[in-house]
C-alpha cells in the first residue's frame, strides 16, 4: 500500500512539476486556515498526548509558529522562485548561464513527537513552497496529535497534493525506506542513523534534524541571576523535551553555588504552578530520567531540586553537581528538565570540553568579553549558537536551523529550506561570439589539433 501510493504521488506529480506562485501561496494559506479552525482543538489534543500541556506553549511555540513562517514564506517566494544569474568566464562572455530553482518530487517528512504540529507542518510549508507534494508520517507516540493532524490535512489537502499517514515504528521503517525525491527526518541520533541506511538503498537525498548536547557557556562576566532565568526558561520549556534546550553548563568552580542559587530561585519564580510545566509524553520518558538521575547519583553527582516536590508532577527537575564524565547523562542527549553543571577553570577547558564531544545542534554562550566570544566561535563547533539568550536562534525564519556532524545535516527555515527541498539546475545557453559561429562555444578546441589549441591552452593557462 505505501508504495501504491508513493506511485500515485509521483503521478500527480509529473502532471503538475511545476506549480505556479499563486498554486503554491494557496496550498501554503490552506495550512494556515486549517491551523487557524482547528486551534483550540489542537491544544486539546497535543495537552492529551503529554498528559499536561498549557495551551500558551502550543499556541506560541507551535501554532503561532507555524502562521510566521507561512507569511514569511509567502512574503518573499515570488523572489526565491526567481532564476539567478551567474558570471561566466572570458571565453564565453557572449553566452548565459543560470541556476533555475526546480522541485524535486515527493518529500517525505517524518516528524518528532515533542513538538508535534511545529515540525510537521514547517518542513511541510517548506517543501510545498519549493513545488513539491508531500507525504508525511509524524510520530506514533504523540498518537492522538498525529490521529488529528491526518483527519485536518485530509480535510484541506488532496491526498495527492498533501497526505498523512500513521502508524507504528514498523510502519516508520518501511516509511524510510521508500524511494522518495527527498526524506525529511527530526527526531534521534539513534533513529536518524535508521534513516539513512534505509534511504541509502534509493540513493534518496536525506535531511537529518537531530539533536545532541548543547553547551551553555557562563563567562565570568555573566550576571548570574540574568542567565539563570534564560536557562531555565530553554531547559524547562516543554519539560526540557526540546533539541535545542541547554543540555549541560559550563561554568568557573567557584561560581557554581550562586548559580545554583539563582536556578532554583528562576526556576520556582517562572515554574511555581504545575499546569504550566510541561509533562513527560509518557510513562517510558519519566523512567528514562529517574535513570539518569539514579546512574548519575550513584558516580557520585549531587542532586538539587529546582522546584518543591508535588504529588500532581511527574517529575521534579533537578541540576546535578559532580557529575561523573562516564555517567550515562553526560554522554547521551538528556531531552528533560535534568541540568547538568560542570565545572571549569579557564575558557580553553570550556573550549576543550565541548570539542571533546560530539557537535551540539546548538551552543550557548553567556557573557559581554567579544574576545572571548570570538575565540569561542572560531574555534567550535555547533549547529547554531544563541548568545546571552537561549532558543531563539532556533525561531528567525532568515537562519538557516541545522546540526553539523552527530547533530545532523541539511537545514531549513526560510529561504534555506526552499533551497533545501528544491534542485538548483545549472543552464548555460551556448551564443556565438559576434555572430561567429567559428567563435562559438567548443568550436574552438575541436581536432585536428595544431598551432591554434596550443596558443588557447596557454591563454587559459595565464
Amino acid at each position: 500500500m505505501l508504495k501504491l501510493h508513493l506511485e500515485e504521488l509521483k503521478k500527480a506529480y509529473i502532471h503538475e512539476p511545476n506549480p505556479s506562485f499563486e498554486s503554491r501561496k494557496e496550498r501554503i494559506l490552506r495550512v494556515v486556515a486549517m491551523v487557524n479552525k482547528y486551534e483550540e482543538n489542537l491544544c486539546k489534543v497535543v495537552s492529551a498526548d503529554f498528559g499536561i500541556r498549557h495551551s500558551v506553549e502550543t499556541r506560541l511555540i507551535e501554532l503561532n509558529a507555524v502562521r510566521q513562517v507561512a507569511k514569511h514564506t509567502i512574503k518573499h517566494l515570488k523572489n526565491w522562485m526567481k532564476s539567478q544569474s551567474v558570471d561566466l568566464p572570458f571565453q564565453l562572455q557572449s553566452s548565459k548561464a543560470w541556476l533555475q530553482p526546480q522541485s524535486k518530487g515527493v518529500v517525505g517528512i517524518m516528524s518528532p513527537w515533542n513538538y508535534p504540529i511545529l515540525l510537521a507542518l514547517v518542513p511541510a510549508i517548506a517543501a510545498i513552497a519549493a513545488g513539491n507534494r508531500v507525504w508525511l508520517k509524524p510520530s506514533e507516540r504523540s498518537a492522538r496529535t498525529s490521529g488529528y493532524l491526518a483527519t485536518m490535512v485530509g480535510e484541506y489537502f488532496h491526498p495527492l497534493e498533501f497526505s498523512v499517514t500513521t502508524g507504528d515504528a514498523q510502519l516508520a521503517a518501511d516509511f524510510a525506506a521508500l524511494p522518495f525525491d527527498h526524506l525529511f527526518f527530526t527526531g534521534s541520533s539513534a533513529t536518524g542513523k535508521k534513516v539513512m541506511r534505509a534511504a541509502a538503498d534509493n540513493l534518496t537525498p536525506v535531511t537529518l534534524e537531530l539533536g545532541g548536547k548543547s553547551p551553555a557557556i557562563i563567562h565570568s562576566d555573566a550576571s548570574l541571576k540574568e542567565v539563570a532565568k534564560k536557562i531555565i526558561y530553554g531547559k524547562l520549556l516543554n519539560g526540557g523535551q526540546t533539541c535545542v534546550a541547554p543540555d549541560y553548563v559550563l561554568i568557573q568552580h567557584e561560581k557554581i553555588p550562586e548559580l545554583q542559587k539563582e536556578l532554583r530561585r528562576a526556576a520556582q519564580l517562572m515554574f511555581q504552578n504545575d499546569a504550566e510545566l510541561t509533562n513527560p509524553i509518557d510513562k517510558a520518558q519519566t523512567v528514562r530520567w529517574m535513570s539518569l538521575v539514579n546512574d548519575a547519583v550513584s558516580r557520585g553527582a549531587e542532586v538539587t531540586e529546582l522546584l518543591e516536590p508535588s504529588e500532581s508532577r511527574a517529575f521534579t527537575p533537578v541540576m546535578l553537581h559532580r557529575v561523573s564524565d562516564d555517567a550515562l547523562i553526560m554522554n547521551e542527549e538528556i531531552f528533560g528538565p535534568i541540568l547538568p553543571i560542570i565545572g571549569i577553570s579557564t575558557v580553553e577547558d570550556a573550549i576543550n570540553y565541548v570539542n571533546n564531544r560530539e557537535h551540539p545542534l546548538a551552543l550557548y554562550w553567556f557573557g559581554k568579553n567579544q574576545k572571548v566570544l570570538k575565540e569561542i566561535l572560531s574555534r567550535t563547533h555547533a549547529g547554531g549558537v544563541c548568545i546571552n539568550d537561549t532558543l531563539l536562534q532556533a525561531g528567525i525564519d532568515n537562519l538557516p536551523f541545522g546540526g553539523v556532524g552527530a547533530s545532523g545535516m541539511g537545514s531549513y527555515h526560510g529561504k534555506a529550506g526552499f533551497d533545501t527541498f528544491s534542485h538548483q539546475k545549472p543552464v548555460l545557453d551556448v551564443k556565438s561570439f559576434l555572430g561567429i559561429k567559428k567563435w562559438m562555444g567548443t568550436n574552438f578546441v575541436h581536432p585536428p589539433y595544431g598551432p591554434t589549441i596550443e596558443k588557447i591552452i596557454r591563454r587559459l593557462s595565464k
